[in-house]
């Protein structure tokens, strides 16, 4: 064990869970440098936090710029145009005709503890439906909404109340979206009243949950009961944002928008930013003093994320999501005849994933991912894996790697899987 693992163990505690045993010295684009010189591809970007790779130049410009001017008041007390000006640009940008406003925090959790706040507020009811296999965060809130037990909620309740869960549409699972909506309408049936449900918060493509993207007929299913009974849709796209999916905003690829949207991960290129946009109306429902954060809308991550638009921009990354993600699908649906473990290649732009079943069952295959995730990692490749099963494989590269460098990886992935 190297003297650094050793003082890891020592010093910090078992429940922060960590993949790699070995610790990363410099990182440029989709590649990293660990402290031995040896050199990894990262499919993983810091978990969707890097859809314009390790240090991209103009991020690093603006934060650089930004840090000879303040870094810190706490715009609460003394503001600063940053915040307006990069709230200006999520607003004109987001999908659906309403006026917006947006409010900037500093974490994913963040952003959806106060979605929920601002739809409380908004309508007066305490209620929120969320679905299984979600991902929402890990405050108390988060987890009383996120749908997966292990290891997310293991040992922490009890959790808030007045949250409920729906099934999420899933084929390959067996769950159609008419089982998905039933799911809902039975809640209503036997659990909440409509007229006191707040939120219904769903993701346009769950992240943990395992990569499923919304089925277009669900989202607009939702929508319909959310306007019959009053209710706010809030779509989370923490992890699908920012180019990911192929669009700027992953509910861009719905025809019926969303009240408010959550933010985070990718906005920033790497420092620790989230949001909240939405209608104006509904977003100025909190009182002042009911919103903000020491630390919410901090000008170096403002910096960064008013780099990033520029890049998604300048570089045409939706164009480029969906040219990388259509090349990974193709890799991985012409390995199915060699690997009879693939069970379904999916996803939306560069937001995909690939789920492994036991040959010839529906039985997920856990150890086949991990051994996959293992043997990618031996051989330089860094992945993640996700699901309510354990047994998917998502892949989340900068959306600005280099050709040759996506070229290996696609290399490595094939000789992992093979083996």
């Amino acid at each position: 064990m190297s003297d650094l693992l050793k003082r890891k163990a020592q010093a910090t505690p078992r429940g922060v869970g960590v993949m790699c045993d070995f610790f990363v010295e410099r990182a440029k684009n989709a590649e990293l440098w660990t402290t031995e010189g040896k050199r990894y591809i990262d499919f993983a970007g810091g978990i969707g936090v890097l859809n314009t790779g390790h240090l991209h130049p103009k991020v690093q410009a603006a934060v650089s710029a930004q840090l000879q001017q303040f870094s810190h008041t706490c715009y609460q007390v003394v503001p600063y145009e940053s915040y307006i000006s990069l709230a200006e640009k999520i607003n004109q940008r987001a999908p659906g005709a309403a006026a917006k406003k947006t409010a900037f925090f500093t974490t994913g959790a963040e952003a959806v503890e106060n979605a929920i706040k601002i739809a409380r507020a908004a309508t007066g009811r305490p209620a929120v439906i969320a679905f299984g296999g979600a991902f929402h965060g890990r405050t108390l809130l988060g987890m009383a909404l996120t749908g997966k037990v292990v290891p997310y909620k293991v040992g922490f309740g009890p959790f808030p109340s007045d949250i409920y869960h729906a099934p999420y549409p899933n084929a390959l699972h067996g769950v159609s979206v008419d089982d998905a909506i039933a799911g809902v309408e039975k809640l209503f049936k036997y659990d909440v009243d409509p007229g006191r449900v707040a939120a219904i918060l769903f993701e346009p493509v769950q992240g943990e949950g395992g990569f499923y993207p919304a089925p277009a007929d669900f989202v607009r299913r939702l929508r319909a009961l959310c306007d019959q009974h009053g209710i706010l849709l809030v779509a989370d796209e923490v992890q699908a944002g920012f180019a990911r999916t192929g669009k700027l905003f992953a509910m861009e690829h719905y025809d019926v928008a969303a009240d408010l949207i959550t933010l985070a991960k990718s906005l920033a290129g790497g420092f620790p930013l989230s949001a909240v946009v939405g209608r104006a109306e509904l977003m100025d429902a909190p009182a002042p003093g009911g919103l903000g954060g020491t630390y919410a809308g901090n000008p170096l991550a403002l910096a960064a994320a008013e780099a990033v638009l520029d890049v998604i921009e300048e570089e045409n990354l939706t164009v480029r999501a969906n040219t990388l993600g259509a090349l990974l699908q193709e890799k991985l649906r012409a390995l199915k005849h060699s690997v009879p473990q693939i069970a379904e290649v999916r996803g939306l732009g560069s937001m995909v994933a690939v789920e492994f079943l036991k040959p010839g069952s529906h039985e997920p295959d856990a150890d086949f991912t991990k051994k996959v995730q293992a043997e990618a990692l031996r051989r330089g490749l860094i992945l993640l894996t996700c699901g309510t099963y354990a047994n998917v494989v998502r892949f989340l590269f900068p959306l600005t790697v280099e050709d040759a460098v996506f070229d290996e990886a696609l290399g490595i992935l094939e000789q992992a899987l093979k083996a």
